[in-house]
């Protein structure tokens, strides 16, 4: 008796699933992407500190900057402490710990970084950290 031998057919290489697979990876990674120096405002010249130490960006965090004259600009946007306060509530409502980095002119009045952080706290943001630059090496 003859038996006929059936070799499956050579197994091809298929690109399309892999270039599927490479889209979708290159999607999630622009969308997670976080665009961390945009929300620095270049106007806002910060406090110098000789201790403290570059603590790395948290997920989700919002950077509000202070500017000399007491403005408030937060992702390149101007606010009053009116809708500073509203826009924090929102943030809070989807994320009981928002973080906030508090970006403040070196020459700004106290008095202004305290009613931010005021309308902050009024809001129910507890998480509230400080920017400071590095001292110029002589």
């Amino acid at each position: 008796m003859k038996f006929n031998k059936h070799s499956a057919p050579p197994a091809g290489f298929q690109l399309a699933p892999m270039i599927d697979i490479v889209f979708l990876l290159l999607a999630f990674f622009i969308v997670t992407y976080q665009m961390t120096d945009q929300e620095k405002d270049l106007e806002v010249n910060l406090p110098t500190a000789e201790e403290g130490k570059a603590k790395p960006r948290t997920y989700l965090e919002k950077v509000i900057n202070i500017h000399e004259d007491g403005k408030v600009v937060i992702d390149k946007k101007p606010y009053t402490l009116d809708e500073l306060q509203v826009k924090m509530g929102n943030l809070v409502r989807v994320n009981k710990n928002q973080p906030i980095r508090v970006r403040g002119d070196a020459k700004t009045d106290y008095e202004h970084i305290v009613r931010v952080i005021d309308r902050c706290r009024k809001a129910g943001v507890w998480n509230i950290s400080f920017a400071t630059g590095v001292p110029k090496q002589r």
